[in-house]
């Protein structure tokens, strides 16, 4: 095998073994904080939205999470985590609030408190999912400011970006979701059952998902490019055999 050509399988090798690499950087990255991945981001749209629950609190444990909702929505309802108990908390309103069917309300579900039966490994991400209608409110970026607490310690994703930051600039903030215009055919009723039973199903976040995807293309890259050295090796012709008369 010729020089060059050795060098370029390097290459591409140690190309796509730094890919893999950084996305492992992305991951960890991604895990830092409690993060919000929605299903739907459409004004008026029915959506399931997935909060990831990372180790907020270095080595301990977590044994609560508390999401608060933004006062654009009225109520939630969780989906069913068997490592969690979960109770709604509700407020009195200032004044009635009405709804879209004519019918006026004077409480609504202010946070969600999942309770764990065990404290979260900090070693493991489990998912909490709510189900929500999201208001009609294209354009606006809502929030919701989630309470961690641990065996030992907590730590509070209640930061939200003044004008000029972003997320990034921010040591523990909020999550947070940006409604998008409303769909043009609508949205009916809630989310189908095969989106509930998948968003159920996760034990992290959409990022975390997507990120997992990336890194095994890279590995898969750098395993075509290990193939490709080996075949290039392999093919190289025997040397003659002298004949003899």
């Amino acid at each position: 095998m010729k020089k060059s050509s050795l060098r370029r399988t390097l290459s591409a090798t140690a190309v796509a073994g730094g890919t893999a690499a950084l996305m492992m950087a992305g991951i960890a990255g991604a895990s830092a904080h409690v993060s919000v991945d929605p299903n739907k981001t459409a004004a008026n749209s029915y959506a399931l939205l997935t909060f990831g629950v990372p180790h907020g609190c270095g080595t301990s444990g977590t044994t609560k999470v508390a999401i608060s909702l933004p006062e654009e929505l009225t109520d939630a309802t969780p989906t069913v985590n068997a490592n969690w108990t979960v109770e709604k908390v509700t407020e009195n309103l200032p004044e009635p609030k009405k709804l879209e069917d004519g019918t006026s309300i004077t409480k609504r579900t202010s946070q969600i408190v999942y309770t764990a039966k065990a404290p979260l490994d900090p070693h493991m991400r489990d998912a909490l999912v709510l189900s929500v209608k999201l208001p009609d409110a294209a354009g606006k970026t809502i929030y919701f400011p989630t309470y961690q607490t641990c065996e030992t310690g907590k730590t509070d994703w209640i930061e939200i970006p003044k004008d000029g930051q972003s997320e990034d600039d921010l040591k523990s903030p909020a999550p947070a979701i940006a409604i998008t215009p409303a769909d043009a055919a609508g949205d009916h009723h809630a989310a189908s059952t095969v989106s509930t039973v998948q968003a159920a199903a996760v034990t992290d976040d959409g990022s975390q998902a997507r990120s997992w995807a990336g890194l095994i293309a890279g590995i898969a890259g750098l395993g075509l490019g290990g193939a490709a050295f080996f075949r290039s090796r392999s093919a190289k012709p025997a040397p003659a055999k002298a004949t003899t008369k």
